[in-house]
């Protein structure tokens, strides 16, 4: 039974350790860059569910998510399936940078684009640019 009260205590311990250390690291400044280019919706949807995960955390969070090749649907107005989710983001500070390049490539115009975003000339170069000023890079969707 002693045994059981330590594996119990230990176990609460490690748990409010844990707690304790994001805590502490919210007080920093988080700045993270998310990558997509993936036509995949349902990649969509989850990183969506990530960049609130964040935010629960992290409120004060800088982030950004630079959107070129196929991620570009995520941003169309006449393909976008999440465009509430988007707007709820951006109210919450996130930044929907879409890739100039992907545009021209696709032709594309910006009345295309769904309001939320910005635009940057090279969505690559952008994500190089983030990680130089000290960005985490995080791999949007699964």
């Amino acid at each position: 039974m002693k045994n059981v009260f330590m594996g119990i205590f230990a176990l609460l311990l490690m748990a409010s350790s844990s707690l304790m250390a994001q805590k502490q690291t919210s007080m920093k400044e988080h700045k993270i860059v998310f990558h997509l280019s993936t036509a995949d919706t349902s990649a969509y949807r989850s990183l969506t569910k990530q960049l609130n995960n964040v935010l629960a955390v992290w409120t004060d969070a800088k982030l950004e998510v630079v959107i070129h090749n196929k991620g570009i649907d995520f941003m169309r107005k006449d393909k976008s399936v999440l465009e509430s989710e988007i707007q709820a983001l951006k109210d919450k500070g996130v930044i929907f940078a879409v890739c100039e390049n992907t545009m021209k490539a696709q032709k594309l115009s910006k009345d295309q684009i769904l309001p939320q975003a910005i635009y940057v000339p090279v969505g690559l170069i952008e994500l190089a640019l983030k990680q130089e000023e000290g960005w985490s890079y995080i791999k949007a969707g699964y």
